[in-house]
């Protein structure tokens, strides 16, 4: 029976043991797997995604999940172009560009806090930071991979992998999700030429309301953006918006209503109040705010999590080294030496390099944590889902512990935040990249692949895709700034919040109490804490953004309310559409990054249209048009047609 009339059986998700589960290309098939064309499109792949979710997390502290757009274009590409049918290739391409999203997670976390300490990061840095972090993190699950994807089949679902292995069978019958994946990819990266790169209308369009204490309204009318909200859907959207809506609505007119009056600058800002624009009154104030109700939110999830995190690590290590050894394709995995290699090496790394010099501590400290929470960020994974995987809350707990015992060591200053943050970095790297590899892991369990080969493949894509996405950072940092309005790089900036408050004491307590204070009562109103958090966190213009791409996710749903199979079909195709477009914007922002960094920009219509309202309007209509092409493509009558 060829693959393209097979669908995965029921048993893929549960209902027999795991041992006893027969994968959709069973182990006594040989069929391709890591191949040059696998091994080069994956790394291709790797290095895109890394690039593309290190370009958007530092501008929004959003990543995109490429495990199952990564299905879509290696099955699209393998099948259409190079009329290779296998569907073990694809996965290995799939399994080594979900590793791009994974380091680029691990990195906006925690490595450009260094540049917002107002120091150098190089690239060679960023790099070994997370080839140190990617060994641990993708050789620590070893261990307990047959516990926690063979043993407990049917018991930890793994939700995204269970969907990217759909993906890669369903995708194996035709290229329409292909095509709409490059449909989306080609009009994002378009639309970020003729605007970031040409000028022919501005990214943002702003109003000042001078009658409500001056404060601003605005959008960034960005396609990456519009992608963000269209895939994050209405419900998490709107609650972004609705934080803005409270920090510059609310509280910006407030602290201008009374601090007009201020005679002198309110710490942390240096200048008066009377003086400040909204924007500078957020930049000051707000911030702080929104970084204590993140660091809250990150927390209280952490707590929450703390029952299935401790469960977790006692049972993923309770099936350590279980099962017989076997030679088969589906039972390979990387001998235990791979496991004790990363952790010395990981060690000796994490002490003797020169750009990271943790110290034996430090070092400890690294290993400690990076095989504990990469345990238990494996084993999460099955339960919620890497999208919902806590790291922020892992990567803080861990940031806590190391920053104190630093400070209990008498390391002070910027050189002591430096090291504790690069020992975190570390930590942070493992966490993301042990849950990624965790999914793939189990995907590949489910159509048949080989667990050594996608591990290898994985540190291998990680290797390489770390040097652009550190390029990547230097890059957007040079062009516009880290911490600037362009580059907000959120995560980051709370990172350098909470190591700078317990190395120096030098923070503005009560702003950051406000935020934390915030979040309790997000937590005692039962509505989710990080979505508004991030709203009080980032600016308004770019949250009302991805507010207008969830609507437009409403209205496509809107439209087939009572007809549930073409909605799904109809949102599907709107997410690859939508993943298109921010990897197209993300790319075609990377080039114009370059040339930005060069001082070679052009702004056609800034030179000719000197009215801002005006300029604000055309930006306007051309992003409702974009927005509209997008209702118009993703709910179609072809869609559930085609799909």
């Amino acid at each position: 029976m060829s693959d393209d009339l097979k669908k995965l059986s029921k048993e893929a998700y549960g209902g027999v043991r795991g041992e006893d589960y027969v994968p959709f290309i069973p182990a006594n098939e040989v069929i391709p797997e890591s191949t040059s064309y696998s091994i080069f499109f994956g790394i291709l792949f790797a290095i895109i995604f890394a690039a593309a979710n290190t370009y958007l997390g530092l501008k929004v502290g959003l990543t995109i999940s490429a495990g199952i757009p990564g299905a879509i274009l290696a099955t699209g590409l393998l099948k259409a172009v190079f009329r290779r049918n296998s569907i073990l290739e694809a996965n290995y391409v799939a399994s080594l560009a979900a590793v791009g999203e994974s380091i680029a997670g691990g990195i906006i976390f925690v490595l450009p806090a260094i540049i917002l300490i107002g120091l150098n990061l190089s690239i060679t840095t960023v790099a070994l930071v997370t080839i140190i972090g990617g060994l641990m993190g993708v050789y620590f699950i070893t261990p307990v991979r047959r516990y926690l994807i063979v043993q407990e089949h049917g018991e930890l679902i793994y939700p995204e992998a269970m969907a990217q292995a759909e993906v890669l069978v369903n995708a194996n019958q035709g290229g329409r999700g292909f095509q709409s994946v490059l449909k989306g990819l080609g009009v994002g990266a378009g639309y970020k030429l003729l605007s970031g790169g040409l000028g022919l209308w501005d990214e943002t369009a702003s109003y000042v309301i001078m009658a409500y204490q001056g404060t601003m309204i605005g959008i960034d009318v960005l396609s990456s953006l519009l992608g963000v909200g269209f895939i994050v859907g209405t419900s998490t959207s709107a609650l972004m918006f609705a934080g803005s809506v409270l920090a510059w609505l609310s509280l910006i007119p407030l602290i201008r209503f009374f601090g007009v009056y201020a005679p002198e600058a309110i710490f942390p800002s240096t200048a008066l109040i009377s003086q400040m624009s909204a924007s500078e009154i957020w930049s000051n104030y707000i911030r702080y705010i929104g970084a204590g109700a993140v660091a809250a939110g990150g927390f209280i999830s952490l707590i929450r999590s703390l029952p299935t995190i401790i469960s977790s690590f006692r049972e993923a290590m309770g099936g350590f080294g279980k099962g017989p050894k076997s030679h088969r394709r589906v039972d390979e995995e990387p001998a235990i030496g791979w496991v004790l290699a990363a952790a010395v090496f990981g060690f000796l790394l994490t002490w003797l390099v020169p750009s990271i010099g943790a110290g034996p501590v430090g070092a400890i400290l690294a290993v400690f944590f990076s095989f504990f929470f990469s345990v238990v960020s494996a084993r999460m994974v099955g339960v919620i889902g890497a999208s919902n995987n806590p790291v922020s809350g892992m990567t803080i707990a861990t940031l806590l512990v190391i920053a104190s015992v630093y400070r209990a060591m008498g390391a002070t200053g910027t050189e002591g935040m430096t090291t504790v943050l690069l020992a975190t970095g570390v930590v942070c790297v493992a966490i993301a990249v042990a849950g990624g590899v965790a999914q793939s892991l189990k995907a590949t369990f489910i159509v048949g692949g080989n667990p050594r080969k996608i591990q290898n493949g994985m540190f291998m894509s990680l290797a390489l895709a770390s040097f652009i996405a550190g390029a990547t950072v230097l890059l957007l940092h040079n062009a516009y700034g880290i911490g600037s309005a362009q580059v907000t790089a959120p995560q980051a900036t709370l990172m350098r919040l909470i190591a700078e408050g317990i190395m120096t004491g030098q923070l503005p307590w009560t702003l950051v109490i406000i935020g934390i204070v915030i979040a309790i009562f997000c937590a005692f109103a039962q509505i989710p804490i990080l979505p508004v958090a991030l709203g009080l966190y980032l600016p308004i213009s770019l949250n009302s953004a991805i507010f207008f791409g969830g609507i437009i996710r409403k209205l496509v749903e809107m439209k087939f309310n009572k007809l549930e199979s073409e909605r799904d079909a109809a949102v599907e195709r709107g997410i690859l559409i939508s993943s298109g477009l921010v990897a197209g914007d993300a790319i075609t922002g990377i080039l114009i990054g370059i040339f930005a960094a060069l001082n070679m920009q052009i702004n056609f219509l800034a030179t000719i249209i000197q009215n801002g309202a005006l300029r604000n309007l055309i930006s306007l209509v051309v992003f409702l048009i974009l927005g509209g092409w997008l209702y118009r493509d993703s709910s179609s009558i072809r869609v559930y047609r085609d799909i």
